[in-house]
């Protein structure tokens, strides 16, 4: 009779009480360019401010950032074309340099943007247009929202053009609102495991 009553006891306590939800380790390489020129203001307020607050956001669903720093810049081939030194494998190249390279921005003025190139995943960050948390669902912080677009897998898709593409970016934003005002990030969490394991693969 007492096994008994332990064993209900036991497993009262199970149900009453579930494992706590480990967090989701995202690794990333952070990556200053190398080729421009930043003031010790400009950099402090960025990571402070800006990837701080990225940071935080996600820690709030159980997504932890690990960031490690790296050496590396962008170059220019004689074509034009951006040139990364400084990548690595398996990781999330974070790479924060003036303006997004202009193959890229095509004038449009980008903070950010994400991509697979040569097998590498990258997120560029335009020191000059990054900014924390503005405006729900139309101008939030710039560092999130690049890190979901890997996270939520649009990196593993070329970007759709037109009102598709403008979906897409609407879309990443309304979870960035999400996470930012009501700390509503389980969707995020979900698909961070599903990329964690595609990245190390």
């Amino acid at each position: 009779m007492a096994s008994r009553r332990k064993f209900f006891l036991v497993a009262g306590a199970l149900h009453a009480a579930p494992p706590a939800e480990s967090a989701v380790i995202v690794p990333v390489q952070l990556i200053v360019d190398d080729r421009v020129k930043f003031s010790a203001r400009q950099i402090a307020d960025f990571w402070s401010r800006v990837w701080g607050e990225a940071v935080s956001d996600l820690a709030g669903c159980k997504v932890r950032i690990l960031g490690t720093r790296g050496k590396g810049e962008i170059r220019r081939s004689p074509s034009g074309a951006p040139v990364f030194v400084g990548l690595l494998p398996r990781v999330l190249n974070l790479v924060i340099t003036g303006l997004v390279p202009t193959q890229w921005d095509n004038g449009r003025g980008l903070s950010g943007v994400t991509t697979r190139y040569e097998g590498f995943h990258l997120c560029v960050i335009s020191l000059h247009h990054a900014h924390g948390h503005r405006i729900p669902f139309f101008s939030v912080n710039t560092c999130l929202h690049e890190l979901l677009h890997a996270l939520m897998l649009d990196i593993f898709e070329k970007r759709p053009g037109g009102l598709d593409g403008e979906a897409r970016e609407f879309r990443i934003d309304t979870y960035a609102t999400r996470l930012w005002l009501f700390g509503d990030g389980a969707a995020i969490r979900r698909s961070a495991e599903v990329y964690v394991r595609r990245l190390q693969t």
